[in-house]
């Protein structure tokens, strides 16, 4: 099989999958504590393998792992006995379940997320503090993936903790942060794409991104990504509302609106101006499922 960094040195562009928390949601399954759709994986462990399929079905190259809620942080807590590394086996496994029973060759990343709260910069602790986080869940995934996404990144020293923590497996690293809601086209942090950027050097990062954002705020910050970046870049945006600053979410349980008219059709238009700027690997984030994957493979 190809490896992800052979695909985009022949230039081919990747289509990823879309969100899978909100998608468990959508199809009925409880996701509103706190282990949000970490919770499938051990009740309902056969959801999480239908929703990779369904994805794949769709047309997605690349499905990604659901490890966005199996850190530490959110299963210490709990009454589950080595719940961190047994969730994050599991997530592993049931996507590399699906990538392999494909009839096509699939690629799987693990999803590195954000370790004390998603769109919170001013939650985000020091890069000696959660590195050796990421690569305690990064060594933990690296048996079952193709690839690291460090995903939702809000702040340069959260982007650069996870991937160092994803580099330690030798595995290729892709990162993605979030930008703010108010068409700024600057990190929540407030830091410019350029900083963020170059906050990574040093560090062999294949990819970037931005994810879980409007897709009108990537339009907005895209352009600095495609003159700085100096590597394949993409976009995976989200179909909820604006996040602004401090939102406080609690996934599953308190989460930004749906945008009910962000339909396939509509999320395939931004996409085609990611495209057309120069991106190589567009897919789906929160709210956008496999119906709007389905439509960019149309054109990808």
């Amino acid at each position: 099989m190809k490896t992800s960094t052979e695909r985009l040195q022949d230039g081919h562009r990747l289509l990823l999958d879309g969100g899978m928390g909100q998608e468990l949601a959508a199809r009925g399954l409880e996701t509103s504590d706190g282990l949000w759709s970490a919770r499938a994986l051990v009740d309902h462990p056969e959801a999480v393998l239908a929703v990779h399929r369904d994805y794949i079905t769709a047309g997605a190259d690349v499905i990604t792992v659901n490890s966005y809620a199996t850190t530490r942080r959110r299963l210490d807590p709990t009454d589950i006995e080595d719940g961190f590394v047994r969730f994050n086996r599991a997530a592993g496994e049931l996507a590399r379940q699906a990538a392999d029973e494909a009839d096509r060759e699939v690629l799987v990343a693990g999803s590195l997320p954000p370790i004390y709260g998603s769109y919170r910069p001013d939650r985000v602790r020091s890069l000696e503090e959660i590195e050796p986080l990421y690569r305690e869940q990064a060594a933990i995934l690296a048996e079952y993936v193709d690839l690291f996404l460090c995903e939702t990144m809000s702040t340069a020293v959260e982007a650069l903790a996870a991937a160092r923590g994803a580099a330690s497996t030798g595995l290729p690293v892709w990162v993605s942060w979030t930008v703010a809601d108010d068409g700024s086209g600057l990190l929540r942090s407030g830091e410019t794409v350029q900083a963020a950027i170059e906050s990574l050097d040093g560090v062999e990062v294949e990819a970037l991104l931005f994810n879980c954002s409007m897709p009108e705020s990537v339009d907005a910050a895209l352009p600095a990504l495609a003159e700085h970046a100096r590597r394949p870049f993409g976009a995976y945006a989200n179909g909820f509302s604006a996040i602004g600053a401090g939102f406080e979410v609690a996934d599953g349980a308190n989460v930004p609106a749906r945008r009910e008219e962000l339909t396939p059709a509509r999320y395939a238009e931004h996409a085609r101006r990611w495209l057309d700027a120069g991106a190589s690997i567009v897919g789906g984030c929160c709210e956008v499922g496999p119906a709007h994957i389905a439509e960019l493979r149309r054109f990808v």
